[in-house]
């Protein structure tokens, strides 16, 4: 849509926002398996209504979400992710809206009201990757990093679906949301983006989430602080298990109820001109579960990212970090007592974006992760039926090279 199109219309109320990405990925070394694939594409459209400017009522606002995704394989395991050995996707673009096979959902369906200059009400099926936000690190793997340890805290995702129908309240201390907001949100931890939800309401598996985020203004640059918390009534998958419920069912023990808290931060340390976006930062985040249902029992990131800066390519983005990921091995009994599934995991990585037109964005990618699955098991049958390890190939750090190509229409 031309830019004159947009312009017009926004001043009427309506905003249309397109993107398409398409990724290329490869582990060179390590991992589970190596080579080069295409890891497929991405389509994402995004409607917004504003009642007032159409002329309708004050205060009122319809986000309408499209988005579709083309995968070659719809194996997940046959996926860039499923070969690294990582608990976090290298690619988390490819998980939207749904992670395996080509789809087309809709993961918003949204409408938010306004009941004074310091409160808003929304309510819809809720597109939930908009939370945690970060200057530096935040998105769906299609605009800053692919690994999506560095696109939001993994931590909540347990208890926090991508997409779901909710309700909740915005608050605006000082009127204006981009100095500070507070969010209480009441979640369908269920959602799906394939569904509208509708069906198993009565299920009573909530999720309940606060988030605060306010703005900083240290050593007069730009900054942000973030805190938050979730709380399901959900029944989990419990991390201490009796072997045959790995082997056999493919499925963990049942445990109800999971918490977590988690934190972020940026802070620009060279900032041109205030609130124009470009510059050099750094972030972190920080989270904390019960640890049991939820196997990340604490993570952390911190980087450094910027926009700009670099003569004569002031559209460009670039960031390097790192994350660690505390994990809660499960402790299995039986025959199988001193095996262990999992290990900590971290990983590394960086990017460039480059930015050949205003509306095209080519960038350059390396990941080094070493996954929390550290050995590759294959499972026999003996006498009687009786499991045994037939084959164990250790599963080494993995290097992944990717490229990454968006066109934003």
């Amino acid at each position: 849509m031309g830019w004159y199109a947009q312009r017009d219309l926004a001043a009427k109320g309506v905003t249309i926002d397109m993107n398409l990405t398409q990724a290329g990925q490869g582990i060179v070394h390590g991992g589970k398996d190596t080579g080069w694939q295409y890891v497929g594409g991405r389509g994402n459209i995004t409607l917004n209504l504003d009642s007032h400017k159409l002329g309708l009522w004050p205060g009122g606002s319809l986000t309408v979400e499209a988005e579709g995704n083309f995968i070659p394989q719809d194996n997940v395991l046959k996926s860039i992710n499923g070969k690294s050995g990582a608990l976090m996707p290298v690619n988390s673009s490819q998980l939207y809206p749904m992670p395996a096979g080509d789809n087309f959902n809709l993961p918003q369906l949204s409408f938010t009201q306004s009941v004074s200059p310091y409160a808003s009400l929304l309510i819809g099926k809720l597109d939930t990757t908009s939370g945690d936000a970060n200057e530096f690190a935040h998105g769906k793997g299609d605009m800053q990093f692919m690994n999506l340890a560095f696109n939001f805290n993994p931590v909540p995702l347990v208890t926090i679906p991508y997409s779901t129908l909710g309700t909740g309240l915005m608050l605006f201390p000082t009127k204006d949301p981009r100095q500070a907001i507070v969010n209480f949100l009441v979640l369908q931890t269920n959602g799906q983006a394939s569904r509208s939800g509708f069906a198993d309401l009565d299920a009573n598996k909530m999720t309940f989430a606060g988030e605060g985020r306010v703005m900083t203004n240290f050593f007069g640059l730009t900054g942000h602080q973030l805190l938050g918390a979730t709380f399901s009534n959900r029944k989990f998958t419990s991390i201490d298990q009796n072997v045959r419920f790995i082997f056999e069912n493919g499925a963990f023990e049942g445990k109800k109820g999971s918490w977590n808290v988690y934190y972020n931060f940026d802070q620009y340390l060279y900032e041109p001109k205030k609130g124009s976006g470009e510059g050099i930062g750094i972030f972190g985040r920080f989270g904390a579960s019960d640890g049991n249902p939820n196997f990340m029992q604490f993570f952390y990131s911190f980087g450094l990212g910027g926009k700009g800066v670099i003569p004569r390519r002031g559209n460009d983005g670039y960031g390097l970090g790192f994350y660690f990921l505390d994990v809660n091995n499960p402790e299995l009994q039986g025959l199988f007592r001193s095996t262990k599934l999992l290990r900590d995991e971290y990983g590394f990585e960086a990017f460039y974006n480059i930015a050949i037109a205003p509306w095209l964005q080519l960038t350059p990618d390396i990941q080094i992760v070493r996954g929390a699955q550290k050995n590759k098991i294959t499972l026999g049958s003996g006498p009687l039926g009786v499991p045994f390890i037939a084959s164990k190939r250790s599963i080494g750090t993995a290097t992944i090279l990717g490229l990454r190509l968006k066109v934003v229409f």
